[in-house]
């Protein structure tokens, strides 16, 4: 059987086939398509139920390879042993749009110049529009040691479907020493998950009598507790009352696990290290852009989708979109920004098809509901330029239990019955939430 790391980088070679499900005939018999999106995340189903209410069914396909779609936000009370990696877990059949054409191929290159992309089969597929979705890369091979320690106990990262359980279980036979969370030295898809965590378990080795013997401590790259001050003020006062120890500026280099050591790196004197001993450890890995996007024209300098902040249309190829983790945008990648990029992105592709200048502009918006227990959140809204961009008429900086309701129960189900069916999102997704009704 193979191992849970081999897994974790097989989970997407999908053999090459279209859905039947979703399409009345091969890729190979028709090549072409008014709109074509790459990619079956949140941001390619939703963009796809949206573009099929403005295309037409037959004129629209999703090149997607995984059999599987996840709510990953979620993951972090999978983690925390609080949800089921079954709950996060869809047939990608059953979130398909229907009538959509459903490519069931990875996207292997992508020719904007020519309007077409090759799959991983060699055909060639053209489009008169195109909308990337691929997310990010996570890139667990970058840090020395950590592919062959996610082979071993006491590891695990709750961004991976093949290794969140495994926080649960490390988390659940811990016995005493230290328990480290890291944070790494690149732009991550939901920069509060990584201090969710240690939160997380701090509350649960309070409940089982076992914090006393625990050092709970997280060590971040970046030189501030959060982004931005309102709520970084909050997390502090959390981080001082529960003892937790934060080290800024350390970076996870290697990972030892035959001796249960983990070693950073001092960011700010590089030529340091500090070797920290654990009973846990939960690994935020590197990430970096797709690297299709990355071997693409389509690519900025640093390998993302060039897309212009406000309209969301490609910056060099007019006929070219992009959402979520794939693109350049300068705010947080988060789903919540999906759900705000996603209204934006069905209406500038409208005005374009009239010939129309797009009327409205994507301000940032983006949302991280930082769980800060088993039962609180604190809800951080805010906005491209890092300012405050909240929904409810309260002082969203405090730790509530109803946020911790909405994030556990109310947004999956809108997730699964709203943004995925292009019918929730736009700038500030929980106003919307209000508007249906949780005034």
């Amino acid at each position: 059987m193979a191992s849970s790391w081999r897994r974790l980088r097989l989970c997407h070679s999908t053999g090459v086939a279209i859905s039947h499900l979703h399409t009345s005939s091969r890729a190979s018999a028709k090549q072409h398509y008014k709109m074509l999106v790459l990619g079956g995340g949140s941001g390619g189903i939703c963009m796809s139920a949206r573009m099929k209410r403005m295309f037409g069914a037959d004129n629209v396909a999703v090149v997607e390879p995984s059999e599987v779609h996840y709510y990953q936000p979620i993951w972090t009370l999978v983690g925390a042993g609080a949800k089921t990696v079954a709950s996060s877990a869809r047939p990608t059949a059953s979130v398909m749009p229907s009538g959509v054409k459903w490519v069931k191929s990875k996207v292997q290159e992508i020719h904007p110049d020519k309007n077409s992309v090759l799959i991983d089969d060699g055909t060639e597929i053209s489009y008169e529009y195109l909308i990337v979705a691929l997310g990010l890369q996570l890139h667990y091979e970058k840090i020395k040691g950590l592919p062959e320690a996610l082979e071993h106990p006491k590891i695990g990262s709750n961004y991976s479907v093949q290794t969140v359980e495994k926080t649960w279980k490390a988390l659940q036979n811990f016995k005493e020493g230290n328990a480290v969370f890291t944070f790494p030295n690149t732009p991550v898809k939901c920069a509060g998950a990584p201090q969710k965590i240690m939160y997380l378990s701090d509350a649960y080795l309070r409940k089982t009598g076992k914090r006393a013997k625990a050092n709970v401590i997280y060590n971040t790259s970046l030189p501030v507790l959060f982004g931005i001050k309102k709520y970084a003020d909050t997390l502090w006062d959390i981080v001082k009352t529960r003892d937790l120890q934060v080290n800024l500026r350390h970076n996870l280099i290697e990972v030892r696990p035959d001796k249960q050591e983990a070693v950073f790196e001092n960011l700010d004197k590089p030529e340091e290290t500090k070797v920290f001993e654990y009973e846990m450890l939960h690994v935020t890995p590197p990430m970096g852009p797709s690297l299709v996007v990355k071997g693409s024209p389509l690519a900025d300098e640093n390998g993302w989708l060039d897309l212009n902040k406000e309209t969301l249309q490609h910056n060099k190829y007019q006929n070219v979109f992009g959402i979520g983790d794939c693109t350049n945008l300068p705010t947080a990648k988060t789903g919540a920004a999906v759900a705000a990029q996603s209204a934006i992105l069905n209406r500038t592709i409208g005005k374009l098809l009239k010939n129309q200048k797009p009327d409205k502009k994507y301000d940032g918006y983006t949302s991280c509901p930082l769980v800060t227990s088993y039962n609180t959140v604190v809800l951080a809204e805010f906005d491209y330029n890092g300012q405050p961009l909240e929904t409810f008429p309260i002082n969203q900086a405090k730790e509530r239990r109803l946020m911790y309701y909405m994030k556990a129960d109310v947004m999956p189900h809108l997730y699964w019955h709203g943004l995925l069916r292009g019918l929730w999102g736009g700038p500030g997704p929980y106003r919307k939430l209000l508007h249906l009704g949780m005034k």
